[in-house]
């Protein structure tokens, strides 16, 4: 099956597909960093929607979308990327390709479009972390969950005294350097699909086009 694996330079979803023995390319704006630069189309995907895809799966940038965010919202709309990004989620929802998910943290396409189809954990999946996601899918199922492990989910205490899973944690360390919230690497980091779930959509899906009943 030929896939588009949008706004993905992690190439996590990527390399599941093509271990699978599927056509899978990544695409985003910025270089990969899964290691497969020959299966990662650099560019803006738009032009790519026009093309034929057996499927196409979606990571739209969630920045301006996420509840989490919802302090700055006030701002966003104001200079319009708020509305640029919901107009850019509106690429891949409507799109012609006939198997398609779009991929988005808790926020406001659930009124801005519609309510996602699934809404799952990766701690669901085998991996011990919490992060809400949400699935819009069409004419693909909703995916089977897997080992949960939330009773291994690691949280720490803000210094306000929220509780809130490691992950959500306001720095990073990678390579021996910490990154703050709001630099590159961090958000690199939080945007990457957990790999149970990245298995999960290569198997099931894949597994899903393959024995679907051509029309």
């Amino acid at each position: 099956m030929k896939i588009l694996i949008a706004c993905e330079e992690s190439q996590a979803v990527t390399i599941e597909f093509r271990k699978l023995g599927h056509e899978a390319y990544s695409c985003d704006i910025l270089p990969c960093s899964g290691g497969h630069p020959e299966w990662h189309l650099q560019q803006d995907v738009t032009g790519l929607l026009k093309q034929h895809w057996d499927a196409i799966i979606a990571f739209p940038p969630c920045t301006d979308l996420a509840v989490s965010g919802a302090r700055h919202f006030e701002r966003k709309i104001a200079d319009g990327s708020q509305q640029r990004s919901i107009d850019f989620f509106m690429l891949f929802a409507n799109s012609e390709c006939s198997n398609l998910a779009i991929e988005n943290p808790v926020g406001i396409m659930s009124t801005k479009y519609r309510k996602p189809d699934q809404i799952i954990q990766p701690y669901e999946f085998g991996d011990p972390v919490k992060k809400t996601t949400c699935l819009w899918l069409k004419n693909l199922p909703a995916l089977k969950k897997g080992v949960n492990v939330e009773n291994d989910v690691i949280y720490y205490v803000s210094p306000k005294g929220k509780k809130m899973s490691e992950f959500h944690a306001k720095q990073i360390i990678v390579d021996g350097k910490k990154y703050g919230y709001n630099t590159a690497q961090f958000k690199k980091h939080r945007s990457k699909t957990f790999p149970g779930i990245a298995k999960a959509m290569a198997e099931q899906w894949g597994n899903y086009l393959i024995q679907k009943p051509c029309k």
